[in-house]
């Protein structure tokens, strides 16, 4: 998502009387293509896993062996991927073995209602739990409750349910063997692609005029290449290492772009030294071409495009920015530009380490940024893994409770399933288990798509039936066109998914001679049904994001808190072996800022929901952006070596921004704080600025982030006093807080 944290419009006008329209947010939602979730050479390969079996089972004339294993290719495809080798076979081999287990377990239960449904409910209730481990578990755990589900309305003997299962794993391993076939000639290719979209981000941020109130540029692109490159972090070759040490220095490019830039603006300010604002420009202009060069040389592998010309081009525009004695610059102008000019040859040696990395494999640089999950042993990593889901089992918990709502639909709709239709039971449950999600938006979506998408999916497959002169050969190309199509354009679009996985579905159960009519009949009817079911379940029981919002903006604030410490001991003590801690906490206040804003995001499709509730959000977000802001100009000055003993007075002002944090973490998480308890940053501020000569190099970057942080917090602190009092006197007026904010 993108790295902002504003909130789609929900006035049909700027300005007049803002009237909610959560309806429009959430058609913005319905209809929405997410063109980076479309991948042609993935369609293909999912496509030949799946047809493939098909064929060779046709051929044979073992059309049923054949369509269990294209079965099992479908299933496992849906978990397939572009991220690194390693971690993308990892988890579809997950899923193979999940959903063969389903499989089997369906088949043998299946000779019994009473089993089959009790089996299904628990199967979902842990389905439910796996979303607080994460997405890919999640994933694993919708997918492998279908299949239950499915399976179990067929009652198979246990050598027949062997078997089924049995294929289903041939068939997803023949998928994951078609997904990894390119790991030993591309064994990076990954990797390398994150790395090049998140320079080429860079080369873009080089010029880009920072906005103190908006999310920190970068962030989702850092994010995504941190992900990407997890897998390495006990990887030692020299590769490993190169790609490491280029997210390394990316993240350290990215610090001194952003204070660069805001350097720039101060200067801009100022009304002097001219000459040298022309020499800051084109020396981004000319480290943004740097960039986009290491960018292409990722992303393409061709290393004829980086050009050393421009590494010397940066060097003399460096040289431009020394001040000089004569220069009639303001003190404060002029240790601004002894700032700039600190930025730019700390800028200038990332860009070099970056350069080389890219041209070649030396070894270079500080190989940084190692994940504390991926140097876990796994069995620490399970014991995390289940303390997580303990965590979650009580009813405060959005997992808990999506978990027991998702058991109690399924157990209902199966049960409803096989009194209607026992010989297509399963229809009602998958579609709950597809429909059904944790956030109101998601779930309302997903069920709108879900059933519009197989109506119009029935209907064509309805026509080609009629129309097309369908037999064994028609129906195999067809499924491959649908396949493709669901695998292609599908993944950006969940109404485009729905209405070619209902054409497949219907296809698919044709070539076992089952006629079409009854197919599509049965599936029209059980999916209304289903889609209906669920999206009442969710309003009879729902979870609302606005709850999320208190817990999920102190994780915010206790990142930021964490992070602020982490950079202020490397402040007073250079020396200090403090990087590490450094980026951990940057990375956790960076999960927890995404988080928040995609709940923001979420937020405006739920109904209740004011401009003015929005409004209020979207300014405190602001603030604490501007905090994060300041916090990454701190990080970015500093110094490699000490310099000497930092002010007292800066470790005075430093105790009181964590304190401040944290008696705003409490507020936010609805404990009792008074105004009183806060301490004055303004006067913590001033003493600092009193102390020493505040146009000083050393202390002019530090007293105006200072200032910053001062004035985000005590507005931030006033905003969260205002929410929380507006809050509760809604609740006094007997306002469910599943109404308003």
């Amino acid at each position: 998502m993108a790295s902002t944290a504003s909130i789609p419009e929900t006035s049909e006008k700027a300005g007049g009387d803002a009237k909610p329209t959560p309806l429009r947010a959430l058609w913005q939602i319905v209809t929405h293509v997410d063109r980076s979730k479309i991948n042609l050479w993935q369609a293909l390969r999912n496509t030949f896993g799946v047809v493939a079996p098909l064929i060779v089972g046709q051929w044979l004339g073992m059309p049923r062996g054949g369509l269990a294993m294209a079965s099992g290719a479908l299933n496992v495809s849906y978990s397939d991927g572009s991220d690194p080798y390693a971690k993308r076979a990892k988890r579809m081999l997950a899923s193979t073995m999940w959903c063969s287990v389903a499989v089997l377990l369906g088949g043998l239960t299946a000779h019994s209602n009473v089993v089959s449904v009790i089996v299904a409910t628990a199967w979902a209730f842990s389905a439910g739990m796996l979303v607080a481990i994460g997405t890919t578990a999640a994933d694993v755990g919708v997918i492998s409750t279908v299949v239950l589900v499915i399976y179990s309305a067929q009652p198979l003997s246990a050598w027949q349910a062997l078997q089924a299962a049995g294929l289903a794993l041939s068939g997803g391993l023949l998928q994951i063997l078609l997904s990894v076939a390119l790991w030993p000639v591309k064994k990076y290719e990954p990797e390398r692609r994150s790395l090049g979209g998140l320079y080429r981000e860079l080369a873009r941020i080089a010029t880009h005029v920072t906005e103190a109130t908006a999310s920190p540029v970068g962030t989702l692109q850092i994010a995504q290449a941190s992900e990407a490159l997890s897998p390495l972090a006990t990887d030692t070759s020299l590769e490993a290492l190169r790609y490491r040490s280029l997210l390394s220095q990316a993240e350290r490019i990215r610090l001194s772009l952003t204070t660069l830039s805001r350097l720039r603006s101060r200067l801009a300010r100022e009304e002097a030294g001219g000459h040298a604002l022309t020499a800051v420009d084109q020396y981004r202009e000319n480290a943004a071409r740097v960039l986009e060069a290491i960018a292409q040389s990722l992303s393409s592998g061709n290393e004829g495009q980086l050009e050393t010309a421009w590494l010397k081009t940066g060097r003399e525009l460096a040289k431009q920015l020394t001040p000089q004695p004569d220069v009639a610059l303001q003190n404060f102008a002029a240790a601004t530009l002894r700032d700039v000019k600190f930025q730019v040859e700390g800028l200038g040696g990332q860009l070099r380490a970056a350069f080389e990395l890219a041209r070649n494999t030396t070894r270079t640089g500080q190989a940084a940024f190692e994940k504390m999950e991926a140097q876990q042993p796994p069995w620490l990593r399970f014991q995390g893994r289940i303390a997580t889901l303990q965590a979650n089992l009580t009813l405060n918990s959005m997992v808990f409770r999506h978990a027991i709502r998702l058991m109690t639909c399924v157990a209902v709709g199966d049960a409803l399933g096989r009194y209607l239709h026992p010989y297509r039971a399963y229809w009602i449950p998958m579609t709950i288990v597809l429909v059904l999600k944790p956030e109101f938006a998601v779930t309302f979506s997903r069920g709108a798509l879900r059933i519009a998408g197989t109506l119009a999916g029935l209907l064509l497959a309805t026509a080609l039936f009629h129309f097309l002169p369908i037999h064994t050969t028609t129906e195999i190309a067809l499924v491959g066109v649908f396949m493709f199509l669901m695998r292609w354009v599908g993944p950006a679009n969940y109404g485009i998914f729905g209405v070619a996985v209902s054409a497949l579905v219907v296809l698919l159960i044709a070539i076992t001679g089952v006629a079409p009519k009854e197919v599509i009949q049965a599936r029209a009817v059980n999916t209304v049904v289903g889609g209906a079911f669920a999206l009442a379940a969710y309003l009879a029981w729902p979870s609302w994001e606005r709850n999320r919002l208190p817990e999920l903006f102190a994780k915010v604030l206790e990142g930021y808190r964490q992070s602020f410490a982490a950079i202020c001991q490397a402040l007073m003590n250079p020396g200090a072996e403090s990087t590490r801690e450094r980026d951990r906490t940057r990375q956790a206040g960076r999960t927890a800022r995404s988080n928040l804003e995609t709940t923001l995001e979420r937020l405006a499709a739920e109904p209740g929901v004011t401009q003015e509730q929005l409004g209020r959000i979207n300014a405190i977000v602001a603030s604490s952006h501007r905090f994060a802001h300041a916090m990454m100009a701190l990080e970015a000055s500093i110094p490699q070596k000490p310099e000497q003993t930092p002010r007292q007075e800066f470790g005075e002002f430093v105790a009181a921004v964590e304190k401040s944090l944290q008696l705003l973490e409490k507020k936010v998480l609805g404990q009792k704080v008074a105004e009183r308890e806060f301490p004055d940053l303004r006067e913590s501020y001033l003493r600092l600025t009193a102390a020493g000569d505040p146009q000083a190099a050393r202390y002019a970057l530090t007293n105006v982030e200072a200032d910053r942080m001062t004035n985000s917090l005590n507005t931030l602190r006033e905003q969260i006093f205002s929410w929380k009092k507006v809050y509760g006197r809604e609740r006094a007026l007997g306002v469910d807080s599943d109404e308003k904010l």
